[in-house]
């Protein structure tokens, strides 16, 4: 592509963006992302963030941070397998498996790069994967970089799955199958139906991945994800979480067999070719498992505060979906319409983002919820308050 080609490539795209309402810069952020923020100079009450436990904000996770940092520096120097291994990063990972009840842990310098990383360490173009059509992007992205074949599955329908998977198995074209899929599903906050996915896999002789990015420190015994909220320890093969979201602060990890480890360890390209996260992130990470283990107070108010959220705007008549978890998106529909709603709650002192395509599908566009551990009643009575007086402006209830 030309330079010539290039430009007129952007401003016809960015363009067309703007005539229909949907360019956006990032807003900018003054401080901390706590439950209240200073979003583009205004103190915002803000429910646009992953920080679910609040542990982004937490001193004890602060302290950690710096205590590692003046002992170990700012980075981790070069990739693990050249400069070796900072014992910070052992001790993490050995706390993780412990948490999430594994034989071993891997850790990423990202959620998106587990995916991007694991499925391509695993399943090459031989294989097939089964895949639910609404998986994050960096699950898709993954599976495209394996050069496996991509067979797509209705979303959370065990049936469509069981179709599906009988084709693949009983075609004789692939070596392994691979059923992957989100533990709870971003945009909607529902949970994967777990345990019949099990099933299947067992009777089609299946291996299993879940990505429990939104369900890391949300699910199950003090947020131990989707495997713990089931109770199917041993029953899926590759767990992937994100140290950032519940966690609060920035990784990811795979958490499985300690065979399935070491292959990563030794094919794994994120781990290969990328620096590990940095020692103060570490730290802070195992502080917060520290946390998490002690005591599930935070998960506990998590959800004490979305639920009530919900039923506030339930009872006012918006539409949440069929959201299961904190996650509660208000859908609008209408893409131009649900980022002039977004902007109506920012002047009216509430900070939710709009969602449309290409994240949501075309005419689901949405504004998400995510309500924290740090949120106080009167906070989220506050944002209910600015929610009626919008949508009643907007025409949405």
């Amino acid at each position: 592509m030309s330079g010539k080609a290039l430009h007129e490539f952007l401003s016809v795209n960015i363009e067309e963006l703007k005539e229909k309402g949907l360019f956006r810069k990032p807003p900018v952020v003054t401080g901390a992302t706590g439950p209240k923020c200073i979003v583009n100079g205004r103190e915002v009450i803000n429910l646009s963030s992953n920080n679910y436990l609040g542990l982004a904000n937490d001193p004890r996770l602060v302290e950690a941070a710096i205590k590692a940092t003046e002992k170990y520096g700012v980075g981790a120097g070069a990739v693990r397998s050249i400069i070796g291994t900072l014992d910070i990063h052992d001790e993490l990972e050995e706390k993780l498996a412990k948490f999430k009840h594994a034989e071993a842990v891997i850790t990423y310098q990202s959620g998106f790069n587990c995916n991007m990383g694991t499925v391509g360490a695993l399943m090459t173009k031989d294989d097939a994967i089964l895949s639910d059509e609404l998986n994050h992007a960096s699950i898709i992205d993954g599976c495209r970089l394996s050069g496996a074949k991509i067979l797509r599955y209705n979303h959370n329908d065990m049936t469509d799955l069981r179709r599906v998977i009988k084709e693949a198995r009983d075609s004789g074209l692939y070596k392994k199958l691979m059923i992957i899929f989100d533990g709870v599903f971003s945009m909607d906050g529902d949970i994967v139906n777990l345990p019949e996915i099990v099933k299947i896999a067992d009777e089609y002789e299946a291996f299993t991945y879940v990505d429990d990015a939104h369900a890391s420190g949300v699910l199950g015994k003090n947020g131990r994800g989707t495997v713990s909220h089931f109770d199917l320890y041993g029953k899926v093969d590759c767990q992937i979480g994100t140290l950032s979201k519940g966690i609060g602060v920035v990784g990811g990890y795979v958490a499985g067999s300690r065979e399935l480890i070491d292959w990563l360890k030794l094919r794994g390209r994120p781990f290969l070719f990328s620096t590990a996260m940095t020692p103060g992130s570490a730290g802070a990470c195992i502080k917060a498992i520290e946390i998490l283990s002690e005591s599930s107070e935070l998960v506990d108010r998590m959800w004490d505060n979305a639920n009530y959220f919900k039923a506030k705007l339930k009872g006012i008549g918006f539409d949440i979906g069929k959201s299961e978890t904190p996650i509660t998106p208000v859908i609008i529909g209408d893409e131009a319409k649900c980022m002039q709603f977004s902007d109506e709650l920012y002047k009216g002192g509430l900070f939710v983002s709009g969602i449309a395509f290409p994240t949501v599908p075309r005419g689901k566009a949405r504004v998400r919820n995510i309500v924290t551990a740090a949120h106080t009643k009167a906070m989220l009575d506050e944002a209910v308050a600015i929610y009626e007086k919008v949508g009643k402006k907007i025409g949405t209830i």
